[in-house]
């Protein structure tokens, strides 16, 4: 007779507890420049600074404010480093920040590489402020914190329009631009950009008011004029960005579909739960089609807007790989785990050569997040545009922010360009994929095994924070096996797909299947932790092509545990500063043998767009001590063990540096003897960040979720001893009748 399904354990937060921060010992910081030699050649780079911003037209510089470039040596890319003494006593301010890979003049580590990765601010005050910052470099002594912080920099420079611009190519009848535009703090979006609508008309520029974002300390909005003048507008000292506008990644197929002469059959029952609350973003729905109360909602973003057909057809499959995910021709689909409702995002008005629809649609996507009705979405579509290290994309800002208190699981393709040039990022993920708080999905070219990256499917490596992208890979169809979807007319037909459209919804299905099955007690940031948790590892393949790697079509695996296994999720808050430890729970009589303990952190965290580098506001320091009865002579913590190291996706800075830290998922796996291992713990201490600095009391608290599977396979019944030992724990049961397929 059969065993009864093990569920995961929940309830594991209650086991957590407060402790005390570590005493840390001081350490002694090798600088690599004296204050005299940073004298000697930063004061002529600010001189020759003020001179060009001495020369910009007043209308280019409102309230007098420019923008300066400091670069940081690289040995101080850490928050702590970061400039406050000196630019307050300035009067400037830091506006922004990107990363930007240097040769420093000097290095102190004998093993440091001669190109490194670091910080470099964006820094505006009035130009008197900057020229009297001559001055006061001239005064500073060895003994101020000022001058110590002056000594960090590697290179003050102004930011010209050459900075400002991405390369332009041959533009439409319509030249139409996407500016990003600095808000200083204490200053408004709306003043900002009243200033620079008066500059733009008289370079000739015309700004859309229209359509406007607001992302963190940015203000996104489109410009319209001549490109042979953009050098004079980019003279406009509060531009971050001046890009063409960007095209929509059109909803149209990688290939014209086929509709198979195969028919299949629907799913003889209702969806598994009425309780998640799902929704497609998409290009509509053809007015004849077979779903039926499977779609339980329909929406048009702008009812005055024709559809489509193209649209209308990626639409249904999104949908129906949302449903169903792939049919197999000639058998009944699989039956859905929760209705969905369809939002119309793309109409007649984001086709042809509209050179706004771009910001028209994030308008209808940010509408419907901000309605906070679903707990899933699923987006397939965005700007046709590689992630860049330097800037972050108004969709991806938006999109981030929203999500940032974790309250909702969002699925996003990465993008068909797979097969774009190396060399040049051509093949790079797409925004928003770039996303920290959303699931990134690529696609992989088989459902079943043998499987291996496809070769449309958009490559990492992500902007750090959120280097390894994608988080996760799909099924999502290939010329020999492909993703078989409800094709639009009143019979049951087919149509063949491939695309990471149809890889994103399918990784999004196995959330809502957790969701359907386990109900409201699992999160769905847990859910997006045990995606990528449970997810299958080819051996093939590399973090920058299927990142975590792939996410099982079968949540049974995900959500239940076999003989010697026990999986346990956490689910809370942490507190800004604070120190939580996490307890591993264990049988009170040890282990024997071999033990293998998996964990995977997410978190979800507030953004600051301004600040690529330092673009995500959260970041965890996690300590795994095995043992909690083991100290180090004369230590006050127990000893730790390194549980999530850097590893091979992490640049060479971000290995010397905190930067590892800020990635919002961290997943490891690591094999004990049962005789180390006594009060395991996890200790999670809470970095918090603003513009790159230490965020002081201006933090909030952030939502985690953390899921840990011990294996023992000479303790058969470790499940159960786990939940006899932890009276807390409880083991989660279904909420709905099973099985769940028919």
């Amino acid at each position: 007779m059969a065993t009864a399904p093990r569920y995961l354990i929940g309830r594991g937060e209650l086991l957590t507890f407060g402790i005390d921060a570590p005493k840390k010992k001081p350490s002694e910081k090798k600088h690599p420049y004296t204050l005299a030699e940073a004298k000697a050649t930063l004061i002529p780079q600010l001189e020759a600074a003020n001179a060009l911003f001495s020369a910009l037209p007043e209308s280019a510089c409102p309230d007098d404010q420019a923008v300066a470039r400091i670069t940081l040596h690289p040995a101080y890319i850490a928050k702590s480093y970061f400039p406050r003494v000196l630019l307050q006593q300035a009067g400037l301010v830091s506006v922004g920040s990107r990363n930007r890979r240097i040769r420093p003049r000097k290095v102190v580590a004998k093993t440091a590489p001669a190109e490194a990765d670091t910080t470099e601010l964006f820094v505006a005050g009035p130009r008197t402020a900057l020229r009297r910052l001559v001055k006061q470099a001239r005064l500073l002594t060895a003994d101020m914190p000022a001058a110590q912080e002056f000594a960090q920099i590697e290179s003050i420079e102004p930011m010209t329009p050459a900075d400002r611009l991405r390369p332009a190519g041959e533009g439409a009848a319509k030249e139409v631009f996407e500016v990003g535009l600095h808000i200083p703090p204490g200053d408004s979006a709306r003043r900002v950009r009243a200033q620079f609508s008066v500059y733009a008309q008289e370079c000739g520029f015309k700004v859309d008011d229209r359509f406007e974002f607001e992302a963190g300390r940015l203000l996104f909005v489109p410009v319209e004029g001549p490109k042979k003048h953009l050098s004079k507008l980019a003279l406009f000292t509060l531009i971050r960005v001046v890009r063409p506008m960007p095209r929509l990644r059109s909803a149209r197929p990688i290939f014209r579909s086929t509709k198979l002469p195969v028919a299949f059959e629907l799913p003889s029952a209702e969806p598994l739960s009425r309780e998640p609350k799902v929704a497609v973003l998409d290009g509509g729905l053809p007015d004849e089609h077979v779903l039926g109360g499977f779609v339980r909602r329909y929406f048009l973003a702008d009812e005055d807007a024709d559809d489509v057909q193209e649209y209308n057809e990626h639409g249904l499959a999104v949908t129906s790989a949302l449903l169903f995910g792939p049919i197999e021709p000639g058998r009944r689909a699989e039956r859905p785990y929760a209705a969905v409702d369809h939002h119309r995002v793309l109409d007649a008005d984001s086709d042809g050569e509209d050179p706004y629809e771009l910001y028209r649609t994030l308008g209808h996507v940010e509408a419907v997040l901000l309605s906070q009705n679903y707990q899933f979405i699923n987006l397939s579509l965005g700007p046709d545009l590689c992630v860049e290290d330097s800037d972050v994309h108004a969709w991806t800002a938006v999109i981030d922010h929203i999500l940032s208190d974790g309250s909702t699981l969002m699925s996003v393709a990465v993008g068909n360009n797979g097969e774009g040039d190396e060399v040049l990022g051509l093949n790079r993920i797409q925004v928003p994929a770039d996303s920290v708080n959303a699931l990134c999905v690529g696609a992989v070219d088989h459902a079943g095994t043998g499987w291996s990256r496809a070769a449309y499917s958009a490559c990492g490596p992500g902007r750090s924070p959120g280097r390894r992208k994608p988080d996760v890979v799909a099924f999502g169809g290939s010329p020999k096996e492909y993703f078989h979807v409800v094709a639009p007319g009143k019979r049951r037909s087919l149509a063949t797909q491939l695309g990471t459209s149809f890889a994103a919804p399918l990784a999004l299905r196995s959330a809502v299947g957790i969701r359907a099955i386990l109900g409201t007690d699992v999160h769905p940031l847990t859910i997006k932790a045990l995606l990528v948790h449970g997810a299958e590892d080819s051996l093939h393949e590399g973090a920058e092509e299927v990142g975590w790697g792939r996410v099982p079509s079968d949540v049974n695996r995900i959500i239940t545990c076999s003989d010697g296994v026990a999986r346990i999720i956490y689910q809370g808050e942490l507190t800004p500063g604070k120190y939580l430890r996490a307890p591993v729970p264990l049988p009170p009589g040890g282990l024997q043998g071999n033990v293998d303990i998996a964990a995977t952190f997410c978190y979800a965290t507030p953004v600051d767009p301004q600040d690529a580098t330092a673009y995500t506001k959260a970041g965890l320091d996690i300590t795994f001590r095995p043992d909690i009865t083991k100290f180090k002579l004369k230590a006050k913590q127990p000893n730790s063990y390194s549980f999530f190291p850097s590893n091979e996706w992490r640049t060479e800075a971000e290995m010397r540096n905190d930067l590892g830290k800020w990635e919002t998922l961290l997943h490891a796996e690591h094999t004990f003897r049962g005789t180390s291992l006594n009060g395991s713990v996890f200790d999670v201490h809470y970095n918090a960040r603003d513009g790159g600095a230490n965020a002081g009391g201006s933090a909030t608290k952030i939502r985690y979720a953390l899921v840990v599977t011990v294996k023992a396979p000479k303790h058969v019944d470790l499940y159960q001893e786990i939940l006899k030992a932890h009276a807390k724990l409880e083991a989660l049961e279904p909420r709905v009748a099973l099985p769940i397929r028919t």
